[in-house]
């Protein structure tokens, strides 16, 4: 059985399933309201060193750089129309293979050409991301957004820590107007 976070909330994945290696990130959404442009979500990730920035470009994780530089995250692909039944968009991680300098693995979501379009997350509706078990199938942990973020463009929507061996996943929901390129520069990264 899944557990339900709100924001803030954390769980500890280890001890909801002992021994797990591989999960995947599900983010799903749909489009509630439009303003004459399709709505394109994307997901992407930032893994951070122990000092709570990137590790290194390599470690933005997105459409245009599916994979980690060893191989141990892998974006699934760009879903443009968020009509995907399920998940719209999945992140894999293989938590056994993560190099020990990983130590936080951050999970954003962002609206593509977000001002250009004069599209926000307020015109989103039923957003999650879930946290699978890759082994089991399994849904173990599961955060559905409820907040209105009528200006915000981009989302931490949560966040994956290394506590030892243990892994936690708490449920983020922290949201900016600046979309993605604020996000990335607010963990060292730069937009080019």
């Amino acid at each position: 059985m899944s557990i339900a976070l709100s924001k803030g909330s954390a769980i500890s994945l280890s001890k909801e399933a002992p021994g797990l290696r591989s999960v995947s990130a599900g983010l799903g959404w749909d489009p509630r309201a439009t303003t004459g442009y399709e709505f394109d979500l994307d997901a992407s990730l930032l893994g951070l060193g122990t000092n709570g920035r990137a590790y290194s470009d390599q470690w933005f994780v997105f459409y245009g750089n599916l994979s980690s530089p060893d191989g141990s995250v892998q974006h699934t692909g760009d879903e443009r129309s968020g009509a995907a039944e399920g998940d719209d968009e999945t992140i894999n991680v293989d938590l056994a293979a993560l190099p020990p300098e990983i130590d936080r693995l951050v999970f954003v979501a962002s609206i593509h050409e977000a001002q250009a379009r004069g599209q926000n997350f307020g015109q989103v509706q039923n957003a999650y991301i879930r946290m699978v078990d890759n082994e089991s199938g399994r849904e173990l942990a599961r955060y559905d957004l409820t907040e209105d973020y009528s200006t915000e463009t981009a989302l931490i929507f949560g966040e994956l820590a290394r506590n030892g061996s243990d892994w936690q996943f708490r449920a983020t929901g922290q949201g900016t107007s600046g979309g993605l390129a604020q996000v990335i520069t607010s963990f060292g990264l730069q937009v080019g």
